[in-house]
């Protein structure tokens, strides 16, 4: 093909199937995309933006301006130099003639280069590149092969496999069907709308027409997020309709828009009794059962309503809506049905169970666990003031609720059915509303427990449970976690940083561990986990402002607070940034290389006033006296930005001792007498960070 016949148009690729798995299409369709477009760029082919569609029975994409071939390249041959390559009268010798041979032309076909080392025969040819008809097909198998499908199927007699089965292929360049083979599938242009809303093939004339004809002609949003806009648009409307607000979640937000190909939603209702079933209870069933929303009224309670989203713009929709609240009936039945069995049981009796049910093999039962996190969550709550026998009580039956017939058919409702339980058995509001903040923060932007029983819970559960893990040599390793220990070590810097409480972490990983040793035997831990868990704070801090070298600053004095580490990382990071500040980092630098390289132990040495004959020297030191004890106070108080700020005017003193001032005299007294001065110096700013780890 030559180049002008080169061809730019819009590439679509369709691959039609049974219908796909719902929470995996988005990935699927994300995937298969990159492949595509990965494997036009390594087969060298031009092309724009690339667009990706999916819906329940096809995964598409459309390439813009795609190259029809691939680019011709010139390749150039160099053969003998021209000196070898011709005699003296200029007749071509033996290297030259077998040279053209070789390229298969004459001898005169040939051209010459010049280069600093002579000039030589040389043959150039263009070479046309590969066409999409050659390629294509190759690509769409590799970005097939590439998707995350942990197990593929066959189907019928063939040997191909997948996901689903597939049942139509598409691969059309402008209006052109590039031929082909996938999956044992011959390429065209004919896609397939609606399962039942459409019949009969559907001809692309071409990809630009694409979303166009199946939404016109068959029945088929193909796009995820027009389909997504027109649930979300559709349930907003239809929950007006019975003056309700609809819980849209996301997460089912994206399920259901990879269920249907035309959503059409509805509103359905259900008895009224089942509003005595806590809210979470009906709503979990509704959205994990049914793939319903849920509606509540402007006050947030929870109406007898639900929003379920037809694949059919039915002709009779009474009945589709009539078929949902028959199914749904069912659900919200055994709901209420698991809330009084559970009631009747009682919290403390289902906590009693928890005596067979292991926690760790080598660490014991959950009830071996609840009596230690007890334990600690007592002497946590006694000391940021708190009720300790509530804190007990709550530990006690933290986890009884994992015995619910509730919870084990909704699990994502532990710690919620418990604050439930609770409530019904009377239980102090402090200990039910911990046994549901005992999981908080359950990831990253989370809210933080509010009460002060919950949050010594909390604090408590996670600390036993890393100690403990710790202590077996379990600890995470790469990329496995298997017990969240680093989502564990995340929420404990957050409740201490976040909820004010200035406990002492090192201390109370201590005492964690004494609650273990009953369990566990060998070197202690205490310092591992301590370092594990304060490492996370580079993660924490990570989009903060907080500078990397700032919190290695702070790291390198091993505050054991973390709300006061919190304090010392942002005083340094305002200090740091200004005049004053970058200078003292850089003289604090310079005196750890000092006082390193001096190797003279000046720990005991007592500053002599007569020995300074620099008054750089006495300048510095007199400055240095007249901050220190206000200094020392402000950093003994925790105010560190106003203890750094009393340290700026030792700029100039500073900057005047190292220009002027011989450190390493020869005189021996004066010279451990400056290292004392530099020592005295570095340890004041060492009640706050060691600024010798500050970048310049």
């Amino acid at each position: 093909m030559a180049d002008t016949d080169l061809q730019i148009a819009d590439l679509l690729i369709e691959l039609g199937s049974e219908e796909l798995p719902p929470k995996a299409l988005s990935t699927l369709a994300s995937e298969f995309s990159n492949g595509i477009v990965g494997g036009l760029d390594k087969a060298g082919f031009v092309h724009g933006e690339s667009t990706i569609f999916a819906s329940p029975r096809r995964l598409a994409v459309i390439v813009s301006a795609v190259a029809s071939s691939q680019q011709a390249r010139e390749n150039e041959r160099r053969g003998p130099a021209v000196q070898a390559a011709f005699d003296a009268g200029g007749n071509p010798t033996k290297a030259a003639l077998g040279f053209a041979a070789s390229c298969g032309v004459d001898v005169s076909a040939l051209a010459r280069v010049a280069t600093d080392k002579g000039e030589w025969l040389v043959y150039r040819e263009v070479q046309q590149g590969a066409t999409l008809d050659d390629v294509l097909s190759g690509i769409v198998d590799s970005a097939l092969a590439g998707l995350p499908i942990p197990k593929r199927m066959r189907w019928g007699a063939g040997t191909a496999e997948f996901v689903r089965p597939v049942h139509w292929l598409v691969m059309l360049h402008g209006d052109k069907v590039v031929p082909g083979s996938v999956l044992g599938l011959q390429s065209g242009n004919r896609t397939r709308g609606h399962r039942f809303m459409s019949s009969g093939d559907l001809r692309i004339e071409n990809p630009g027409v694409y979303v166009d004809l199946l939404r016109d002609q068959g029945s088929v949003l193909v796009s995820m997020e027009e389909r997504k806009e027109k649930i979300r648009a559709g349930v907003v409307a239809v929950a007006g309709e019975v003056g309700g607000q609809a819980i849209i979640d996301s997460a089912l937000l994206d399920e259901v828009s990879a269920l249907v190909e035309w959503p059409v939603p509805l509103v359905g209702g259900f008895d009224a009794r089942f509003l005595a079933v806590p809210s979470e209870a009906l709503v979990s069933s509704m959205q994990g059962h049914q793939k319903c929303f849920p509606v509540v009224d402007a006050g947030g309670a929870l109406m007898p309503h639900f929003i379920a989203v037809a694949n059919i713009e039915s002709r009779d929709p009474g009945t589709v809506r009539a078929g949902n609240e028959r199914v749904i009936r069912p659900r919200l039945t055994d709901a209420e049905f698991f809330w009084t069995q559970d009631n009747k049981k009682g919290l403390e009796a289902l906590g009693a169970g928890l005596a067979n049910m292991t926690f760790q093999d080598k660490l014991g039962s959950l009830a071996d666990k609840a009596e230690r996190v007890g334990a600690l969550a007592a002497g946590i709550s006694e000391s940021i003031g708190g009720d300790v026998g509530h804190a007990k009580r709550a530990a006690k039956l933290a986890k009884a609720d994992l015995l619910s017939a509730m919870v084990y058919e909704f699990p994502e409702l532990q710690g919620v059915m418990g604050r439930y339980y609770a409530r019904s058995a009377g239980e102090p509001e402090s200990v039910s509303a911990a046994i549901e903040e005992q999981y908080l923060p359950r990831f990253a932007g989370d809210d933080l427990p509010k009460g002060e029983t919950g949050f010594a819970l909390a604090l408590a559960d996670r600390l036993d449970t890393l100690v403990g893990i710790f202590s077996i040599g379990q600890k995470p390793t790469g990329n496995k976690d298997p017990y969240g220990l680093r989502r564990a070590a995340l929420g404990i810097l957050r409740m201490l940083i976040e909820s004010r409480h200035d406990l002492d972490l090192h201390a109370l990983i201590a005492l964690a561990e004494r609650g273990l040793r009953d369990k566990i035997s060998g070197d202690s831990v205490v310092d591992d986990v301590f370092d594990y868990v304060m490492d996370r704070l580079k993660v924490y801090y990570a989009d903060k402002g907080i500078d990397i070298d700032v919190i290695d600053a702070v790291m390198g004095v091993r505050p054991t607070r973390p709300f006061d580490f919190d304090h010392r990382v942002r005083a340094v990071q305002v200090f740091r940034s200004t005049d004053a500040g970058r200078t003292l980092a850089a003289a604090n630098k310079r005196i750890g290389n000092i006082l390193k390289k001096a190797d003279i132990d000046v720990a005991g040495v007592q500053i002599d006033f007569s020995l300074m004959d620099d008054p750089a020297e006495s300048s510095l030191w007199n400055a240095l006296e007249a901050v220190s004890g206000a200094v020392a106070a402000d950093f003994a108080e925790g105010a560190y930005e106003a203890g750094l700020s009393r340290l700026a005017p030792l700029k100039e003193p500073v900057d005047a001792f190292f220009d002027s001032v011989m450190v390493m005299a020869e005189d021996e007294s004066r010279k451990r007498n400056r290292l004392a001065i530099l020592r005295d110096l570095a340890g004041l700013f060492l009640g706050a960070a060691d600024f010798s780890r500050l970048q310049g």
